[in-house]
């Protein structure tokens, strides 16, 4: 599974990327005021840090503006996804933008109905958000397990990329699910390398090796 890391800090860009867990970032609106700075100027930073796509969304609600921001976003590098949000407009705009040879990421998907669309409409990705679908007490994990299914039942090469993470167990499942990525925040990310059997072992560890009164250097 490809982790694609959910954030705008370049600083936790890079941190991730340097460890080799950077596979790809998704960005969006929010995550951008979130950072302070200029779309345009941020994102070709956080390009020319990870080499796989960089997600960068649109904010146009038609389709022929967001085919026009589509393409000056995909201006700032090669690795750049263009996201557009999945409405009929934004299939309109994916189908015009993955035909010219673009990267695009359907955003903002909630049922199955609409990856279809997006498959059918040449996504490169589909970002369902099961996080949000959770807070509502509908199953988003069930949503990617349908998705799934769907385009392995025809091939489609649109990935699976699933969004809206809030936990350490929602990207195992998910990656049980056989979801392509999981896009995450930094903190969720790192979160993966904690349990506490981990950490009680460890303080055993060095409990005993105090008692040998030893040292490697």
């Amino acid at each position: 599974m490809k982790f694609f890391v959910d954030t705008a800090d370049v600083d936790a860009i890079r941190e991730l990327n340097d460890l080799g867990m950077a596979d790809g970032v998704t960005t969006n609106p929010s995550l951008i005021l979130k950072s302070g700075r200029d779309i345009l100027e941020v994102t070709k930073e956080i390009c020319s840090i990870v080499e796989g796509p960089v997600s960068a969304e649109v904010i146009a609600l038609d389709a022929p503006a967001m085919i026009e921001e589509g393409r000056k976003l995909a201006q700032i590098a090669p690795n750049i996804a263009v996201k557009v949000p999945l409405t009929w407009d934004g299939l309109k705009a994916c189908k015009v933008l993955s035909g010219e040879g673009r990267m695009v990421n359907v955003t903002l998907c909630f049922s199955a109905a609409q990856a279809l669309l997006a498959a059918k409409a040449g996504a490169s990705f589909v970002s369902p958000f099961l996080g949000r679908l959770d807070d509502i007490n509908l199953d988003g994990l069930q949503l990617i397990a349908d998705i799934r299914a769907i385009y392995d039942n025809y091939g489609f090469q649109t990935e699976i990329l699933a969004a809206s993470i809030r936990s350490v167990n929602h990207i195992t499942e998910v990656a049980k699910i056989g979801a392509d990525v999981a896009t995450a925040p930094p903190a969720v990310l790192k979160k993966m390398a904690e349990h506490p059997l981990t950490e009680r072992g460890l303080d055993t560890f060095m409990a005993d090796w105090q008692k040998t009164g030893q040292k490697i250097l």
